[in-house]
């Protein structure tokens, strides 16, 4: 079965209207229960697109990794709705920065679904979500590298795939998982043939990418 489309305007225009500003603080609960089975796919985007921005600091790559991981495995092994325990679920933050978190992302978001439309929706299916949870969850392992920068494509593969997931454009999915595979098979080859030096030569070689060098 494929997921139902929204844009991701649409549901943040909804957990917008879930959360009033006259109340103070919201809920990690109602937030999750605003975005039900999309809720997989927009956490991971906001978790990713951050942790695609080239952060040289080191320690940075397993905080950003540890909640994706969470979330993927639970994608990996067929979860279609996120389960958190009751104790976090209950944790708050204040509202009026929610509000001004999703209006400050407007702009790019809108941006972003400018270059994505529904296509290919079988890649959508909630019956690949296993499949689609194993490639992401291997990609932010791979974050969890102690090495600086190694987070940005990896981090990028999963937000484009999540994008996709969220706009049913199944071409969006298969180019982020193809970023993704193609990240892990050069960070293998790297460690097979030249040991950490592969790693310092793959950092070395963003940086030059990135002007940082």
């Amino acid at each position: 079965m494929t997921q139902p489309t929204s844009s991701l305007t649409s549901l943040l225009a909804d957990l917008k209207s879930a959360t009033p500003p006259d109340a103070k603080r919201t809920q990690l609960r109602t937030i999750v229960n605003t975005f039900e089975e999309r809720g997989f796919a927009v956490i991971l985007f906001f978790l990713a697109l951050p942790a695609a921005l080239p952060i040289p600091a080191l320690g940075i790559n397993m905080i950003i990794a540890l909640p994706i991981i969470l979330l993927t495995l639970q994608q990996l092994i067929g979860r279609h709705r996120i389960w958190l325990p009751e104790k976090v679920k209950k944790r708050t933050l204040k509202t009026s920065h929610l509000h001004a978190f999703i209006d400050k992302s407007m702009p790019l978001i809108r941006l972003i679904e400018k270059l994505i439309s529904p296509r290919l929706r079988f890649m959508c299916s909630s019956k690949l979500t296993p499949v689609i949870g194993f490639f992401c969850s291997i990609f932010a392992a791979s974050i969890t590298l102690p090495v600086p920068l190694t987070n940005t494509v990896p981090a990028a593969a999963i937000a484009l795939t999540s994008i996709g997931i969220i706009m049913a454009d199944g071409l969006a999915v298969i180019a982020g998982i193809i970023v993704g595979v193609l990240w892990i098979s050069l960070l293998t080859y790297a460690i097979l043939f030249f040991g950490m030096e592969g790693i310092e030569l793959i950092k070395e070689g963003i940086k030059a990418w990135l002007g940082l060098s």
